[in-house]
């Protein structure tokens, strides 16, 4: 086994791992810090594939925005050492059941694609190229999924400050 492998193999590990702990886990805080160890296993992929543009929008939008946001919210809760209720086995049967659709779909695509091992070089990029696409209105412009991540980023703070409300009990 190559170091490349061995590497992939960790990162994987990392990510796979944080990821189930994020939904196994009845502590809210320590799952927000389990999802936190997964987008940083996801971003450190992008990295060894040499991604460094993505790997880097990986940790500012996700790990530094989402991720800190929804930490935030349960501080303020003061709810971080709380247990989550117990799930209905009904509600973990279903989880179970659209997982295992989710699994068994993602490969069957990837065992009916042809991978061909492309003998061109890469192009080399630079962060100039790299913005003037982003914001780009062209056929391949990437100005919609810009304002899209605008939009995810804005769903996350308005679901942290749901999450941080704490309404008073009626008597």
């Amino acid at each position: 086994m190559t170091g490349n492998q061995i590497i992939f193999y960790l990162l994987a590990l990392l990510t796979l791992g944080s990821a189930v702990l994020a939904v196994s886990t009845r502590h809210i805080f320590r799952a927000a810090v389990f999802l936190l160890f997964a987008l940083m296993g996801m971003a450190g992929l992008f990295f060894w594939m040499n991604y460094a543009f993505i790997a880097a929008v990986q940790i500012v939008v996700y790990v530094g925005g989402i991720t800190v946001l929804i930490i935030f919210s349960i501080f303020l809760t003061q709810e971080t050492g709380e247990k989550l209720p117990q799930q209905l086995w009904s509600r973990r049967f279903i989880a179970a059941l659209a997982s295992f659709c989710a699994l068994a779909f993602t490969l069957t695509q990837i065992f009916q694609h042809t991978f061909n091992a492309s003998k061109q070089t890469a192009i080399e990029v630079s962060v100039q190229q790299i913005g003037l696409q982003m914001l780009g209105t062209n056929q391949y412009g990437y100005a919609l999924p810009f304002e899209l991540i605008s939009i995810l980023l804005l769903a996350a703070m308005i679901g942290c400050i749901v999450i941080a409300i704490r309404l008073k009990p009626t008597s």
